[in-house]
């Protein structure tokens, strides 16, 4: 938990109210940081909670009469479907044959965007969970939409901008979840230096996990590039061919600088085609050797063997890209230096692992480990979870094995929940050119309680993935909103009433 800071109420008044009255003045809160004693993230978090008193304080409050459930119901569908404020107002005319006033539409979103942040603020998941942390930029690059969303369930427990995309952002949208007691134990995303310089400084003790699927994209653009330059190469051949026959015919060849050594273009081709082949080899390995699980001859691979088997990959791409042409070098090269820079965050989840398996040694072997190590990866292929794994070994290794599976079932390399979000905000971007925190709120709110209708997690919701197993499955009950019965309905019910 993050720690009072020793002042009165009277002197952070003080402090907020100069920092309002002189905001814009170069070198204030530096200033005023080292006098105060005061670190510069809190000073930017009481200015921000200072000025948004001083609006509300003045904002006359709002006469709105309470709407109709029902109508309320049928608005925030069509808003969280992409539709506009004009768009939901044409619908309604059309489809419900009811004329609403856009003071209404407005009033009725702007209602449920503030349940949507009490929400957000009073409710966090029971237990400790894994964060995945990224930004997503609007239209402009002022700004971006900085997400925090749980690994193992994706729900979304804090979704704020747009903000500067700065150390003291991230470290205010951690310090929010401090407040409101969400706990973690594992925090990955990208190679963002605000991103990671902000977990250090909230968690320092615990090691930030890279985003591993950026690394193997990177690796995946570069053969692209690779295999391009050597189709490039395959469709010169009928070029030279033309050229070296007017040379031979007395011809001067065509072209600046014309290509006319037929065994010398072969050769290019042949490097081309090795270096490309070399490196999707290497980078087949590399992801191999990211898993969660790495197998070998001699069984489950340790940290130490993984590690120096790693090494040798980046011996052997610097050996590739040494032997590449000067164009070709430079991309290998820079994926080399780029592998060696983030590999060691790459790993961080391996330590962890290492210590379940070291820890069931005595009633798993490693033979046995090696056994459920191989069908853990296989699987997809098979068809199965690890409840059928487990029950498809002998009755003696089960309650290790459960252990086992769960921990490699945990593990965390990769960030792609946060990104499964970002494509829920893109079109609500597209449509709106920008958010406000209670639309940010109102999104999360839906996402939160959508059920899955297939997959291995259907019929639940990330909420019932988070442990709150007792969260409703309509996102409109949670915000107030329950179903009204149509008078159809009711209509229906008593003819069938009497006709009984």
């Amino acid at each position: 938990m993050v720690r009072s800071h020793p002042s009165t109420p009277a002197e952070r008044a003080q402090w907020t109210a100069y920092m309002l009255a002189h905001q814009g003045e170069y070198g204030l809160i530096t200033r005023l940081s080292r006098e105060a004693d005061v670190s510069r993230p809190t000073l930017y978090a009481w200015r921000e909670q200072a000025q948004q008193a001083l609006v509300q304080a003045f904002t006359p409050p709002l006469s709105v009469p309470p709407f109709p459930s029902q109508l309320a119901r049928q608005i925030l569908t069509a808003w969280i479907n992409h539709a506009s404020e004009r768009g939901i107002q044409m619908a309604m005319r059309e489809l419900a044959q009811q004329g609403v006033s856009l003071a209404t539409i407005t009033a009725i979103l702007a209602e449920a965007q503030q349940r949507a942040l009490v929400w957000m603020q009073t409710h966090r998941p029971p237990s400790v969970r894994a964060l995945a942390l990224d930004e997503i930029y609007a239209n402009n690059r002022t700004g971006a939409y900085l997400n925090v969303v749980d690994v193992h369930s994706g729900a979304v427990w804090a979704s704020e901008g747009p903000l500067p995309v700065d150390t003291e952002s991230w470290t205010l949208v951690l310090w929010s979840l401090q407040d409101r007691e969400v706990r973690w134990d594992r925090l990955v995303g990208d190679e963002g230096a605000a991103l990671q310089a902000a977990c250090r400084s909230v968690s320092p003790a615990l090691a930030f996990q890279s985003d591993q699927w950026h690394v193997l994209h990177k690796c995946a653009q570069v053969q692209a590039r690779l295999e391009r330059r050597l189709r490039e190469l395959e469709a010169q051949r009928l070029v030279v061919e033309r050229q070296a026959a007017r040379l031979a015919s007395g011809l001067r060849p065509k072209g600046r600088n014309p290509k006319t050594d037929l065994a010398a273009h072969a050769a290019d081709v042949a490097a081309a085609r090795q270096l490309a082949t070399a490196v999707q080899f290497l980078s087949q390995e590399l992801r191999r050797l990211l898993d969660v699980v790495v197998l070998s001859r001699r069984g489950l691979l340790s940290a130490r063997e993984r590690q120096v088997e790693l090494e040798a990959v980046l011996d052997l791409l610097a050996q590739v890209a040494a032997t590449a042409a000067p164009a070709q070098q430079r991309e290998v090269l820079g994926l080399h230096t780029h592998l060696l820079e983030v590999l060691p965050r790459l790993l961080t989840f391996v330590v962890p692992l290492q210590q379940v398996q070291l820890s069931l040694a005595g009633v798993l072997c490693a033979e046995q480990q090696s056994l459920l190590a191989w069908a853990w990866l296989r699987r997809k292929a098979l068809g199965w979870h690890s409840r059928e794994i487990v029950a498809a070994i002998p009755e003696s290794w089960r309650s290790a094995a459960r252990v086992l599976l769960a921990a490699w079932d945990d593990a965390v390399r990769v960030s792609s929940a946060v990104e499964r979000w970002h494509s829920i905000l893109r079109p609500h971007l597209a449509v709106r050119r920008s958010l406000t925190s209670g639309m940010l709120a109102l999104l999360a709110v839906w996402h939160n309680h959508r059920v899955f209708s297939r997959g291995v997690h259907k019929g639940k919701s990330p909420l019932h993935l988070s442990g709150m197993s007792d969260a409703p499955s309509d996102w409109l009950i949670a915000l107030g909103y329950p179903p009204v019965e149509q008078p159809n309905s009711v209509a229906h019910a008593g003819v069938v009433a009497l006709a009984a």
